[in-house]
């Protein structure tokens, strides 16, 4: 089956929800609210079946600062899955960081090997000079909080690998 990887619509969140929903469970993702997701629509991209149209994976691209993004919420329907569709949503994303002038990309995951196929290494410890780190601690957002570490997303970030892109 083809897929096209577009930029996801308002019209797609329901789909992108029932797919974050499918990982939430055994804590590949952090839940978001839908709500969150219709403010975020713009990070966002989704695969789309060119046969029948249905949306099969999505993920997005959070500009943390200058020169550093995150991959995050990274799906692929249970049922499609090795079927490429997270390798193609990868390649989109890495994209609009170098459109975007990003220099890193950082990942937070259980696909290590996935992953570590697109070019990210492992790290340790949080790859950014203190005075940004203190500039990030300001942030709402759960997945900053995850990036940098904080005790409150412990529960949910366990057994996570931090992988980092120079692009």
């Amino acid at each position: 089956m083809r897929y096209i990887v577009r930029q996801a619509r308002t019209r797609d969140v329901q789909v992108i929800r029932s797919l974050i929903d499918q990982n939430v469970g055994s804590g590949r993702l952090l839940d978001k609210h839908t709500v969150n997701l219709y403010e975020g629509i713009q990070e966002f991209c989704v695969a789309e079946s060119s046969v029948d149209g249905a949306v099969a994976g999505c993920g997005a691209l959070h500009v943390m600062w200058e020169d550093l993004a995150e991959i995050r919420t990274l799906a692929v329907d249970e049922s499609r899955r090795g079927e490429g569709i997270g390798h193609l949503i990868v390649g989109e994303l890495l994209d609009r960081a170098r459109r975007l002038g990003v220099a890193r990309v950082f990942v937070l995951t259980f696909a290590v090997s996935f992953f570590a196929g697109h070019g990210f290494t492992e790290i340790f410890g949080t790859p950014v000079a203190p005075e940004v780190y203190a500039e990030l601690l300001r942030s709402y957002d759960e997945g900053v909080a995850e990036f940098l570490d904080l005790d409150r997303v412990k529960p949910n970030t366990l057994g996570n690998t931090r992988m980092l892109l120079r692009l």
